[in-house]
């Protein structure tokens, strides 16, 4: 009996200590979730409902299909053995449980950046560095040159690809970097960067005919344009060095395939590249924007309030850059926002609930007004 009596004992004790531990886990699991590393930051009143949707390694720029129903997406992940940027599709889940399983579509050659799907939702476009080499491209040290630099590989052009990942037509031939591409909302006009001229500008592509125009003129790195869901305007990012000393070193840089994107301002002009005009100057770097639905607001992503150059947040402002509203909270990196095609949704890459680690991952939202 006491034996007996001992073992409950004993059974009473280990039951309270496993109820006080999983009470315990759940208690921390909430701050964490609560806390410094969340999905949802209580200040972000413009999402609703966020799911995050990549879980592990460098998931950017994730951009819908036309028809809303898909992301196309850069992925790296060295734990998978994909070295550098290969690109992803993958069906957005419609229910809570519905899994996002993304699959690539690229052939794993080279570095891969910018996908977009066509508007017959039957095509991609993508820019690939392939037929430089099947390796990754080498990526700048940046601590010998002591800042942040980007690289832009003269082996960059841009291909369009059906769903199985075959290539069906090279869309940029020239010599040097072609990239960053996004298309007009009736599907018909590309609109990327190239350095066909000798400097990074912007350039606009029927692709009816093939036929393309240049429609920025001005010293600097213009990159990352988007045309406004009416169709009317385009939204992009800019440097614009001005002293000699300046000018000096954004051509040295250029000659080297390299550029410093830590001085950048958001630029709006009319679809075919009149009337542009600077609207952010906040200093450091104010990039990634894109139009909100209505095609009157632009978001874009700033480092402007931390003299450190760190973290990165989404603003909103008007297309005049009037309005400043702070939108995402992190306190590591949020950008690359794009809206579905009935402004239902948005989705863009952060580093949120990532445990402490330096992954970025996608999250999709409601947009609340």
């Amino acid at each position: 009996m006491k034996k007996l009596i001992a073992h409950l004992l004993i059974l009473t004790v280990l039951f309270v200590s496993v109820a006080a531990f999983k009470k315990h886990s759940i208690a921390l699991n909430a701050l964490s979730r609560n806390g410094s590393d969340t999905l949802l930051y209580p200040d972000e009143k413009h999402f609703k409902n966020i799911r995050q949707l990549t879980f592990g390694g460098d998931n950017a720029e994730a951009y819908f299909s036309f028809d809303g129903k898909y992301l196309i997406f850069q992925h790296k992940n060295d734990k998978e053995n994909v070295l550098c940027d290969q690109m992803y599709i993958g069906k957005i889940p419609t229910t809570p449980d519905e899994k996002f399983e993304p699959r690539m579509i690229s052939s794993g050659k080279g570095r891969t950046t910018c996908g977009f799907f066509t508007k017959d939702g039957k095509h991609i476009i993508y820019a690939s560095t392939y037929l430089g080499g099947d390796s990754c491209p080498p990526v700048p040290d940046r601590q010998k040159l002591k800042r942040y630099i980007w690289p832009v590989y003269d082996t960059y052009d841009i291909f369009m690809a059906d769903l199985d990942g075959k290539i069906v037509k090279r869309l940029t031939d020239t010599k040097g970097y072609d990239a960053e591409a996004t298309l007009s909302p009736d599907g018909n006009k590309m609109i990327f960067t190239s350095m066909r001229d000798g400097d990074l500008d912007l350039y606009v592509m029927d692709l009816n005919t093939y036929k393309v125009k240049r429609i920025t003129n001005t010293l600097g790195y213009d990159g990352g344009a988007w045309f406004s869901p009416d169709g009317k305007k385009i939204v992009w990012r800019a440097s614009r060095p001005k002293t000699p000393e300046e000018i000096a070193d954004y051509k040295n840089l250029l000659s080297q395939g390299l550029v410093a994107p830590t001085s950048m301002e958001v630029f709006v002009a009319n679809a075919d590249g009149s009337d542009a005009k600077q609207i952010t100057s906040y200093g450091q770097a104010n990039w990634a924007p894109n139009f909100l639905p209505d095609s009157k607001r632009i978001i874009f992503c700033s480092n402007h309030e931390y003299k450190r150059g760190f973290p990165f947040n989404m603003y909103v402002t008007d297309i005049n850059g009037v309005g400043l509203e702070k939108v995402s909270r992190d306190n590591g990196f949020d950008a690359f926002p794009m809206f579905s095609p009935d402004g239902k949704k948005i989705v863009f890459s952060s580093n949120r609930d990532n445990g402490g680690t330096r992954d970025i991952n996608i999250f999709i939202a409601d947009w609340v007004e």
